[in-house]
């Protein structure tokens, strides 16, 4: 069976964007389809254009689908990609996840691949705990969590998270980072396709 993967992202500023738009490029490489999608707005549009930063953001976003939970039954494997807000996913993220108790309740989400990447604006403003809970929700799912652990050593290079890339706002996606964003969605991609066999 061919992996088809949702990569899923929410991005207030771009950073989750982008990071999203290098795993879908990795994924694609190692053979799979991809559904690179975002996860829709739900901050009142006065907000939003109250901030040029977050408008331009979401100007820039408004061509991709918007995931739908549709997506999430096409897909045989997921990687979600979002920003850390208090130590947790984006309020965005929660509520899209929140539409998918009918995926859930028939196991329509259940055996099927799934890891998660974060942002923050610090190094230490709760990546792990962002992932971490994600993680709590994919395992509710009945879904299979692929983290990158410490499998490639591109990944010491960029901070040794063992669950999933974080990335601090405003840093430059350098080689290496594309690296470890690439190894973790190929990685997603390989681990699908063994279960899917």
């Amino acid at each position: 069976m061919s992996v088809k993967i949702a990569i899923l992202f929410y991005s207030t500023y771009g950073t989750n964007h982008r990071m999203a738009e290098i795993a879908a490029d990795a994924a694609r490489a190692a053979g799979a389809e991809v559904r690179l999608l975002r996860i829709a707005e739900t901050a009142p549009e006065a907000v939003v254009n109250s901030q040029d930063a977050w408008k331009a953001q979401a100007d820039r976003a408004s061509a991709i689908p918007v995931a739908t939970p549709a997506d999430m039954e096409w897909a045989n494997a997921y990687l979600f990609s979002t920003p850390t807000r208090f130590g947790g996913a984006a309020s965005q993220v929660r509520s899209f996840i929140d539409t998918l108790g009918g995926q859930w309740f028939a196991g329509a989400l259940a055996n099927k691949a799934v890891s998660a990447m974060t942002s923050a604006q610090n190094p230490h403003g709760g990546q792990e705990a962002t992932i971490l809970g994600l993680y709590t929700t994919f395992m509710h799912w009945g879904s299979v969590i692929v983290a990158p652990g410490f499998t490639d050593p591109v990944l010491f290079k960029v901070g040794g998270n063992p669950y999933g890339y974080s990335h601090t706002q405003g840093a430059e996606f350098s080689a290496d980072v594309i690296a470890a964003i690439g190894h973790q969605a190929k990685r997603l991609v390989d681990m699908a396709a063994k279960i899917s066999a």
